[in-house]
């Protein structure tokens, strides 16, 4: 248990009341109307719901996970959620101003938009309850689980305590401030854990046992066992190049659905994107949340956990120092992070735990906003009470967002170890995320083929969880699962039902996505009913080509980030150079691409 001072529980008191104040204040518009209350009323500027991505990514157990990688596998290991930044760009440069143009209130709504019959209801219904409550209560549960070890390693609370202590403040301010509460609160909530990850990372280098960052260096430079772990490209063995490199980029980016990078947008992030003001809005907080995710927030974290080898060098020496409050099945390499902490300052000590509360705070307030969006949008709102008013869709929210709070505290009052079944539920979606890029692209796609998408992801995450004398490696059974969903689910585009004529046609009209939509634009013109868009269509070339530019770009910010603080000054300005060139190639090509666009409407 830490020795908290009255200083520390201070600062602990005056960041929740602060917290609490600021999402019920700005919050008190919110319950005019759904698009209030879950999308602040599309009003939204791109540095506030930028910043509100990066903050819901930012959860208690993040830094664990990183400490985890870092220490198994050195700093290479990251690749493992590096990998995800070419969905991200995708979804910057293709896919979010599509999701802009839609103007729903949740991106269920998609599916009634792109397909027809029942089979869309069923999609829009089944996947609103599967994600918004099942799937939901699970992820709720397992952040708040990480709460629950960091408070009892950290302040000796008791389960209940901690769950108690930090869902009331959160569920209050969520219920009455709706998304805008959520948005204002993140943004306060995100320069907050970044404070707190930062001082941690200044204090973790400057313990006696590492002696600051040059002596970090040293003794990693004198260690052959240490040597290899603190470069991002330098792997420990060929198994690590194949699982962190090889197959991330040639297979898992694209094809798998993973929270908060979604191929295609989904989720939260879309959420945020229909509550842009604009498409040029909703681009720009894709953008800046890849540029913060990806480049600049993941160094703290890294430097805590390189340091913790130096104090902590193995799992005994963990053990030895947690082992009398955690069971030693849950005394993991992730817990060296919650070790170091504990050795800040008062003060300082006060503003880490505050740090992590903000953290914990800005992911539970997203998830639940966003699962009761679903809730009460997609299934109350179309199935039960189609004629249902405002302002009870407004109370209705409000009250999901308490029964999904109390569900998943229950739930993480019961687990033991969430991190199992939360890796089942992610590998339900490996081999669906080809689906997801190429339905706004290509007419062909239809219900059929999400629907059996859906089953064959299913049934082979069900085959390998069940199967614990599978021969096959993780990365291997990742491969095979994602080769035979495609397969379970690519014929249907020819042998499936095809969606409804009209239906297509006016997602043409209405989006106008690009691609592969010429055959329904000449049958609309055969049928004497030409589609006159609403949007210019993409440019779907030029788009993969700005996401592989920003992809280059934000990488090389990565790099000569971490170079600069190993103090390789003149590789870490090659690396920043590099990515200010990538940029302007990429303003230059987007530049074009719109002076195109201006032109050709001219003429």
């Amino acid at each position: 248990m830490l020795n908290m001072t009255a200083l520390d529980w201070g600062i602990v008191g005056a960041v929740v009341t602060t917290t609490m104040l600021l999402g019920i204040l700005v919050g008190f518009r919110s319950g005019k109307n759904r698009e209030t209350f879950f999308l602040g009323g599309r009003s939204l500027p791109w540095w506030l719901l930028g910043t509100s991505m990066v903050a819901t990514t930012f959860s208690t157990d993040t830094p664990n996970l990183v400490t985890d990688l870092v220490r198994g596998h050195g700093v290479f290991g990251n690749w493992a959620w590096w990998c995800f930044l070419p969905t991200g760009m995708t979804t910057v440069f293709l896919y979010a101003k599509l999701w802009r143009r839609l103007g729903v209130v949740t991106d269920m709504e998609f599916y009634e938009i792109r397909y027809s019959g029942h089979a869309a209801t069923f999609l829009r219904g089944f996947r609103a309850v599967y994600l918004g409550l099942f799937f939901n209560v699970m992820t709720l549960a397992a952040v708040s689980l990480a709460a629950i070890k960091i408070g009892a390693a950290m302040l000796g609370l008791t389960p209940v305590q901690s769950v108690c202590y930090a869902m009331a403040a959160t569920v209050l301010f969520t219920s009455i401030g709706g998304f805008r509460g959520v948005i204002f609160t993140d943004f306060l909530l995100f320069f907050l854990a970044m404070v707190g990850a930062v001082a941690a990372a200044v204090f973790a280098v400057n313990l006696p046992e590492v002696g600051g960052m040059r002596g970090l260096l040293d003794k990693f430079a004198t260690s052959p066992e240490l040597s290899w772990r603190i470069s991002p490209l330098g792997w420990g063995s060929v198994d690590d190049l194949i699982a962190f490199i090889i197959v991330p980029f040639a297979i898992t980016w694209w094809s798998i659905w993973y929270p908060g990078s979604e191929p295609g947008g989904g989720g939260f992030l879309v959420q945020r994107m229909m509550a842009a003001k604009d498409e040029k809005h909703s681009m720009a907080a894709v953008m800046f949340f890849n540029v913060a995710h990806y480049a600049l927030r993941p160094w703290p974290w890294i430097v805590v956990a390189l340091a913790s080898l130096i104090v902590y060098p193995d799992l005994a020496a963990i053990r030895g120092a947690v082992g009398h409050l955690l069971p030693e099945s849950q005394c993991g390499n992730d817990t060296a992070y919650s070790l170091m902490l504990a050795r800040m300052p008062a003060g300082w000590l006060g503003l880490m735990v505050a740090s992590l509360l903000a953290a914990y705070m800005s992911t539970l307030s997203t998830l639940l906003n966003w699962g009761s969006s679903y809730c009460v949008n997609d299934v109350w709102k179309r199935f039960i009470r189609p004629r249902a008013g405002e302002t009870e869709l407004v109370w209705c929210g409000r009250a999901v967002t308490l029964l999904l709070m109390i569900l998943s505290a229950l739930m993480a009052l019961r687990l033991n170890n969430a991190m199992q079944a939360f890796q089942l539920l992610l590998s339900i979606g490996a081999g669906t995320g080809l689906l997801f890029l190429l339905r706004w692209f290509w007419w062909r796609i239809n219900a059929a083929c999400e629907i059996a998408a859906m089953a064959a992801s299913f049934l082979w995450a069900a085959v390998f969880f069940f199967w614990t004398s599978c021969p096959l490696s993780s990365w291997q059974q990742t491969a095979v699962a994602v080769a035979l969903t495609t397969a379970c689910w690519l014929p249907f585009a020819w042998i499936g039902p095809e969606t409804d004529s009209k239906v297509l046609r006016d997602f043409c009209r209405r989006i106008n996505p690009g691609g592969a939509w010429r055959g329904v634009f000449d049958e609309a013109k055969r049928a004497g009913d030409p589609i006159v868009p609403e949007a210019p269509a993409q440019d779907i070339p030029r788009g993969l080509v700005a996401s592989l530019l920003g992809c280059l770009a934000i990488y090389m910010v990565m790099f000569g980030t971490g170079r600069l603080i190993c103090g390789q000054w003149i590789s870490g300005a090659g690396s920043l150079a590099a990515a200010l060139a990538f940029t302007l190639l990429l303003i230059r090509v987007w530049a074009t691409r719109r002076t195109e666009r201006q032109g050709s409407a001219e003429k």
